[in-house]
């Protein structure tokens, strides 16, 4: 049986030999923070801190193929620069690179879920002009999705113009899965007029003080009453 082929891997554990390879390559933090609260699944490899079991210190990464390949290519690629036990696992990539890519500090909305150790971004290293943008594609879905999370961060934060957008992004962006402007650019790209529309509500609220309108509403029935009011915010 001919085995799958694919552009995009990741991988544990490296050391500075992997840049020799020549193909863009993005190394994560030293995960040594990586936290065994699953009893069944302590080893005798475990790094254990005041009590608390913590799995072996390793890295992640992502190997980036210049043409479809297997694992086992990039497994073998991989040893041949490391030795036998450079890595432990290499699979495809089955998600999104900036997924991946923001598993590499535990930023992904997986490892947020799941409350794992956040690691530094500014300790991940790119190897050959890795560059995250530029294998940042989205489908329609996922940028219809991140343009309902720029318009909520726009409301909420009366964000007023692109610039202060800009701001935040750069900011607090990692947080709600918005790494940089240019994937915001992106996401707005074909939606300038609407994301005015909300640019120029948010400037209105935050110059004006404008009142939020609340319904008078029967919790039991679900009934809206004739007369809403409105509240000072």
């Amino acid at each position: 049986m001919s085995k799958e082929k694919a552009r995009y891997f990741t991988f544990n554990d490296w050391i500075d030999k992997l840049e020799l390879i020549g193909v863009p390559i993005a190394i994560s933090p030293l995960h040594d923070m990586d936290e065994k609260t699953d009893k069944a699944k302590w080893t005798t490899d475990d790094v254990i801190k005041n009590g608390k079991h913590y799995k072996k210190p390793h890295y992640h990464g992502i190997y980036v193929s210049k043409n479809p390949v297997t694992t086992d290519s990039v497994r073998l690629k991989i040893k041949r620069s490391l030795g036998d036990k450079s890595t432990s696992k290499v699979q495809i990539i089955t998600t999104s690179i900036q997924n991946t890519y923001l598993y590499l500090t535990h930023e992904s909305k997986d490892a947020i879920a799941k409350n794992k150790h956040k690691y530094k971004s500014s300790n991940i290293k790119l190897l050959n002009n890795f560059d995250i943008d530029r294998y940042n594609t989205l489908d329609v879905e996922e940028k219809d999705e991140l343009f309902e999370v720029v318009c909520e961060i726009v409301a909420k934060y009366e964000i007023a113009n692109i610039l202060e957008l800009r701001n935040f992004i750069r900011r607090y962006g990692s947080l709600y899965g918005l790494t940089n402007m240019k994937i915001v650019n992106k996401v707005l790209a074909n939606k300038a007029g609407l994301m005015r529309m909300y640019f120029d509500g948010a400037y209105q609220v935050r110059k004006n003080g404008i009142k939020e309108i609340e319904l008078d509403v029967d919790l039991e029935t679900g009934e809206i009453k004739e007369n809403g009011y409105e509240r000072d915010r």
